[in-house]
């Protein structure tokens, strides 16, 4: 197989408690002049055997992309043995142009640099338009200790079971800093009614004493694999404000496919310390109660698979039941007498029960009217030699030092007849 490596970073223009929108607000975004987590992650990559195509989706506040999609560049620069493209605001620029090219529109909400489900659908857009076969998600929090770490990411993939079933898209599992693959979260009084860290090692316990592959219930965003007969048909959810990971795993139950765990791919995941864990408690609410809702809603339409909970025992099956908003109202306040960040955590009890609850309901069908629009869009942009050349010319010029990312994206589009000034007014949208 040919897959590429796909690994969004997060750049912010200073270090803060929260950042915007509950969709833009991310576990860890590096200040822009600190160095942050990739450049270890890029370093181990350079003993991964068989390494070939990476691309770095380059994240941060539109007031600051030129100057972190050249930030990435220059610590890119420092591995010349790999292969990597960075791809920031002004390649997206070049993809939206060419989206509206050929009548499909913008979508700036759906694929974009904004929003952790809009972010790897612009991976998968990428990668589609380059005509990789597979995408193998990282995060830049990661370390790769395995030499054989791709070679053991495309184990299985694309091939078919004993049953007869086709494995397209396949999970490994995260090592943290004390060495185990189980969570550390605590089995505390005032998470009585969310045991989540629980029920999540229930899980890994089982996949670990089983068959190398087996059926998942759960998904590692920074280790996964998708083979393109998923990654074409499917896209990741824009709208849910975390775990965009799982819920893959979700939507592809619901359309007849299903993802693997291979528990012998894996890495290390060293995260730095999140600084508001009220506030990501928060996100967990719009999270979980909009998760709920859109199994809810999908059980509706007539050409879906029924996901029930119960099939998804132990884990995350309890956080998909009725219920729920009482427990994460009684878990929000428990914490907020309890955990330093108890301001945090009233604030998320409020939530809730009001504007989680509200974006919930407003947003819960709203993926499925994407579904439609997903393939046709994917079918039409693969290969497409227009945009593959305007992407491989910007990249190709960043690389080579032109002083700023959108007169790469600028030369790029020239060469590949799009209009540049019409890709520059794409850009300053964004930036509105």
């Amino acid at each position: 197989m040919n897959p590429v490596i796909v690994i969004p970073t997060f750049v912010s223009a200073r270090r803060r408690k929260e950042g915007g929108s509950v969709l833009t607000t991310y576990d860890h975004a590096t200040p822009i002049s600190a160095p942050g987590e990739l450049p270890r992650l890029l370093h181990s990559l350079q003993k991964v055997r068989g390494l070939g195509q990476i691309v770095v989706l380059v994240v941060s506040e539109p007031s600051i992309e030129n100057q972190a999609a050249e930030k990435v560049q220059t610590q890119v620069s420092q591995y010349p043995s790999l292969n990597v493209a960075v791809v920031g605001a002004p390649e997206l620029g070049l993809i939206q142009q060419r989206m509206e090219q050929l009548g499909l529109g913008k979508l700036s909400k759906e694929i974009g640099l904004s929003g952790y489900g809009a972010i790897r659908n612009l991976g998968l857009v990428v990668a589609n338009t380059l005509g990789f076969d597979s995408v193998v998600f990282l995060d830049d929090d990661e370390v790769v200790d395995d030499a054989d770490f791709l070679q053991k990411a495309m184990y299985g993939l694309g091939k078919l079971t004993k049953k007869g079933i086709p494995i397209l898209a396949k999970t490994g599992f995260y090592y943290n800093s004390e060495g185990t693959f189980f969570s550390k979260s605590q089995d505390r009084w005032y998470n009585h009614f969310w045991q989540q860290g629980k029920a999540f090692n229930k899980m890994m316990a089982k996949a670990m004493r089983g068959p190398r592959l087996s059926r998942s219930n759960h998904v590692c965003g920074g280790c996964l694999a998708l083979h393109k007969e998923a990654f074409k048909r499917l896209s990741f959810d824009p709208w849910i404000a975390r775990g965009e990971d799982l819920d893959y795993m979700l939507d592809l139950r619901m359309y007849g496919s299903d993802i693997w765990l291979d528990n012998q791919w894996s890495l290390r995941h060293l995260p730095p310390e999140t600084e508001s864990e009220g506030t990501r408690f928060r996100q967990d609410i719009f999270r979980w109660l909009y998760e709920f809702r859109k199994m809810e809603y999908s059980r509706t339409q007539i050409d879906l698979l029924q996901v029930k909970p119960s099939s998804l025992e132990p884990y995350p099956g309890p956080f998909l039941e009725p219920g729920i908003t009482r427990r994460i109202r009684l878990t929000a306040f428990l914490r907020s007498l309890a955990r330093p960040d108890k301001k945090a955590y009233r604030k998320a009890a409020k939530a809730a029960t009001g504007e989680a609850t509200t974006y919930a309901q407003r947003n819960c069908s709203k993926y499925f009217e994407f579904q439609f629009v997903w393939p046709e869009l994917m079918a039409r942009m693969e290969n497409d030699q227009i945009l593959r050349t305007a992407l491989l010319k910007s990249a190709a010029q960043r690389q080579a030092g032109v002083d700023a990312p959108r007169q790469a994206a600028a030369a790029g589009a020239a060469s590949a007849g799009i209009d540049p000034g019409v890709t520059s007014e794409i850009r300053l949208n964004i930036a509105e």
